[in-house]
């Protein structure tokens, strides 16, 4: 146990942030492919693969709000547990790791049973039409049953990557992902249960993740145990946490409010073709953004643990790299979906006036990809050093104050109104960057004086 603290306060940095990033990064790619793995599946059913198509993509705010409550807990939970760790404080790190646990089962059992009872309006709501609500609500049915499952195989897992645990954390996922991978044709095409079958694969999948992680919690390895007299939901250690995790939450909520504002407003132009266009590219989003993700989560033990050991040499060189990282990362996959833009819609769908009608719009949709590195790496560090109130302002903006009321005005401003909804997304992401970073420059330096002090 004592290795892992040596090794985020005394590692060389660069060595230290590709070894932990690495399996997180990977972790993240795998873990894509639960949703990704089931679209190319269901968008290859005969006949119905489009529709079907559409319809499990009008789930996607709901299955991202169930995410986002993971992230509420343990974004904020797994950052403090670690400052804990470098001060020293052995007790209140399990303290946190032991509330955040409690308080994911009582979020998981509201959730489902919300999800069971509403699911069929929200799902009309959210954009699905007389032709998809059907596939849509056959999806969500079953996977509202596995709600526990993804609450505690992500947010658990986060509290093993934060002790420096990565390859363990990564192995999590891979399970699950093999699992789904596996499920999903036997479930969709062997048992003829089209998309209750994806979603089936699903839950089985997180179910095995979620037994990986809280055994590994409850085991002799870990640094941070889970202990039953620290699974008490106190406000006292529980509320930081949710402060410091509702930027994280914001901005994977505000993923579902964005997603339902697209999906309303391309139905009403575009009809369902650019509902179906929209999902691909929201898969393509999760392609951009997990990795990035990815390589913040791996470098958010090292800015925790040496920023509550007051090592500041180590937090400036910790977000040098991960910034280079992140840009590099936003610049490569943003020239690949310049140059070959029909590339990703052909995975999901073999209809050509589907691949056709994502390929015009995707280099729209993502124009500014190639800088959003700077916001994921400006974002975590935020989040990492217990700047609750800056991460939440940059969420609230780049969602609320800009891509929200853009979704709206853009298309008044363009002959083609569906091009102009997709245009509000790179003058959204633009324009965020540039407020982060400014707010950044300014923050970063102060949080720095308050630890060289």
């Amino acid at each position: 146990m004592n290795n892992n603290k040596e090794m985020l306060g005394q590692a060389p940095v660069g060595r230290l942030l590709f070894k932990l990033a690495l399996p997180t990064v990977i972790a993240q790619l795998i873990n894509m492919l639960y949703n990704i793995v089931d679209r190319i599946f269901i968008g290859h059913i005969p006949e119905i693969g489009d529709l079907a198509l559409t319809g499990v993509g009008v789930c996607m705010p709901l299955i991202m709000i169930v995410s986002a409550f993971a992230a509420l807990v343990s974004s904020g939970g797994a950052p403090r547990a670690s400052i804990f760790m470098g001060q020293r404080e052995q007790e209140k790190a399990e303290k946190t790791l032991g509330g955040c646990f409690g308080l994911q089962i009582v979020i998981s059992m509201i959730l489902t049973a919300v999800l069971l009872i509403w699911n069929r309006p929200l799902l009309l709501a959210f954009g699905a039409s007389e032709n998809t609500i059907e596939y849509a609500s056959d999806y969500m049915n079953i996977y509202a049953l596995g709600t526990i499952f993804v609450q505690l195989t992500l947010g658990m897992n986060a509290f093993v990557t934060a002790q420096g645990f990565t390859k363990i954390s990564m192995f999590s996922v891979v399970i699950g992902a093999a699992a789904n991978i596996a499920l999903d044709p036997l479930f969709i095409y062997g048992f003829g249960m089209g998309v209750k079958g994806a979603a089936l694969a699903t839950i089985i999948s997180q179910a095995l993740s979620a037994v990986w992680v809280v055994s590994f919690l409850l085991g002799k390895k870990t640094m941070l145990r889970i202990k039953r007299e620290n699974l008490v939901v106190s406000p006292r250690i529980i509320l930081p946490c949710l402060a410091l995790g509702l930027a994280t939450f914001m901005m994977q909520a505000s993923e579902s409010v964005i997603s339902v504002c697209f999906n309303s407003s391309l139905l009403e132009y575009g009809g369902d073709i650019a509902v179906g266009a929209m999902t691909i590219l929201t898969s393509v989003m999760q392609f951009a953004m997990l990795p990035l993700q990815g390589i913040a989560q791996g470098s958010q033990p090292i800015l925790s643990y040496n920023y509550g050991a007051k090592n500041a040499d180590r937090v400036k060189k910790t977000f040098r790299l991960l910034l280079v990282s992140c840009l590099i990362y936003s610049v490569s996959l943003w020239s690949v979906i310049m140059l070959f833009p029909r590339l990703f819609p052909s995975i999901f769908t073999p209809d050509a006036d589907l691949i056709a009608y994502t390929a015009d719009v995707i280099r729209i949709y993502f124009g500014g990809l190639i800088i959003f590195g700077a916001q994921i790496a400006c974002q975590m560090t935020f989040v990492s050093l217990g700047e609750a109130a800056c991460s939440v302002t940059v969420a609230v903006v780049r969602k609320f104050v800009l891509l929200l009321p853009l979704i709206y005005i853009v298309p008044h401003f363009m002959a083609n109104k569906t091009l102009g909804v997709y245009t509000a997304e790179p003058i959204a992401d633009i324009i965020a960057v540039t407020f982060t970073i400014i707010l950044f420059a300014f923050h970063f330096k102060r949080a720095i004086r308050k630890i060289e002090k």
